[in-house]
């Protein structure tokens, strides 16, 4: 499949492309610029909230190919591209946050805890980093970080720990909720943009993905715990919480709400309305509710939709370079290109390849998730984690480099589990 000479527009969108992702390592010294020069304190914020960066290059790209290309195919170039998957987190994240969610998911895994033979603390631990993640098969990978995040937050992360025991939770859970998601067709989007072109149904993502990604993701966490299960201590208390405090009623109305948007999740006009009407309920019954994470799930639906603009011109250089490697060389090079652009991207771009083997496949899709936590843009979900977690880091933000060198030993364990059989 040879590809048209790329245009002066593409080479424009490659370069921005390009400066957003420096610009998305380099959030932490703006967010140092807004505390070291407070007259300009806002505009360095802004510049410093790494679910701003795409939106923001994608916008100087449109106004790019205004220039160059004019407004007529400025705008049929932006209304071609399909915004599903960012209004999708937008919904999901906002239900999955809401606080009869969080309470039902919390009380299920501290069960799950109590019928390990650990302490409490690294029970829960283990339990946040592992169960979540492949529950992430099933009510989808960015309702899975979503939860993990927040219950993270609210109680490891809400007490004095060490920096290490941050990156390296964040880190395995990245790797974790990337890999969790592919025991079924629909919950990861690398897999959601392959299944139905090849044909993949559940017993296949079970046989050939499944069970890998439940050995890497149960070694991940059990590493992580025991590595640092001297400062696990905050998730004992976690594991005894307090029993749910709403109505087990509101609590079905919740869960049914999150599970009618799951299951459209292809359909906008659809999830958008139940969206609403969940609105509705939220503000009918507010004694038993917390503030909705509308603000977080807004900036992390304007990062990929940014994604999705700028990434929609980056074919002509990733398709050939994807296409020139061979079944192993594509598994690898999947994993490392998958941290400087969307796994499902990567996928994606397979897919609109007719004659692959079943092995390039597989090569090509255990790489890209296994790469998913490598940074922020990596994997769909993972802005919602940053956008819920970064608050507990110094200065309000996560180290893209912490991160990186954070997920690498997971990520490797995942590499290596997609290597057997």
């Amino acid at each position: 499949m040879t590809l048209p000479d790329p245009t002066l527009i593409e080479y424009a969108a490659a370069a921005l492309f390009a400066l957003a992702l420096v610009h998305s390592f380099s959030t932490r010294y703006f967010e140092h610029l807004a505390h070291a020069r407070p007259r300009h304190a806002g505009l360095w914020h802004l510049l410093g909230e790494v679910e701003v960066v795409f939106g923001l290059w994608a916008m100087l790209l449109m106004l790019a190919m205004l220039a160059l290309a004019g407004r007529l195919q400025a705008l049929g170039y932006l209304e071609s591209r399909n915004f599903t998957e960012p209004m999708f987190v937008l919904a999901v994240m906002v239900i999955a946050a809401s606080r009869p969610v969080v309470e039902f998911a919390g009380a299920t895994v501290r069960r799950l805890a109590r019928a390990l033979p650990l302490p409490d603390g690294m029970a829960m631990y283990f339990g946040v980093l592992a169960f979540v993640p492949l529950l992430g098969s099933f009510i989808t990978e960015p309702a899975a970080m979503t939860l993990a995040a927040l219950m993270l937050r609210d109680t490891l992360f809400a007490k004095p720990t060490s920096s290490a025991l941050r990156y390296a939770t964040v880190g395995v859970l990245f790797v974790n909720i990337s890999i969790g998601g592919t025991l079924t067709p629909f919950a990861a989007p690398p897999v959601l943009m392959v299944a139905g072109t090849w044909g993949w149904d559940m017993a296949f993502m079970l046989t050939h993905f499944g069970w890998k990604a439940a050995l890497a993701v149960t070694v991940n966490a059990a590493a992580a715990m025991w590595w640092f299960r001297r400062e696990l201590a905050p998730m004992a208390a976690a594991a005894h919480g307090p029993r749910l405090s709403v109505p087990p009623v509101l609590v079905a109305v919740h869960l049914f709400f999150l599970a009618a948007v799951v299951v459209c999740a292809h359909h906008p006009v659809v999830f958008l309305g139940l969206l609403l009407f969940f609105l509705g309920v939220v503000t009918a019954y507010p004694r038993h509710q917390s503030p909705l994470v509308l603000r977080e799930a807004l900036l992390v639906a304007f990062f990929l939709a940014g994604l999705v603009v700028l990434g929609g011109l980056q074919r002509w250089w990733l398709q050939p370079l994807l296409m020139g490697m061979s079944a192993d060389g594509v598994f690898f090079g999947a994993a490392a290109l998958t941290a400087i652009t969307d796994n499902a991207a990567l996928t994606y771009l397979g897919a609109q390849v007719p004659g692959l083997s079943e092995e390039f496949k597989i090569a090509l899709v255990a790489g890209a998730v296994a790469g998913g936590g490598l940074t922020v843009i990596a994997n769909a979900p993972n802005p919602a984690g940053v956008a819920i977690l970064k608050g507990s880091f110094e200065e309000g933000s996560i180290r893209p480099l912490g991160l990186l060198l954070a997920a690498l030993p997971p990520t490797l364990v995942a590499l290596a589990a997609f290597r057997l059989g």
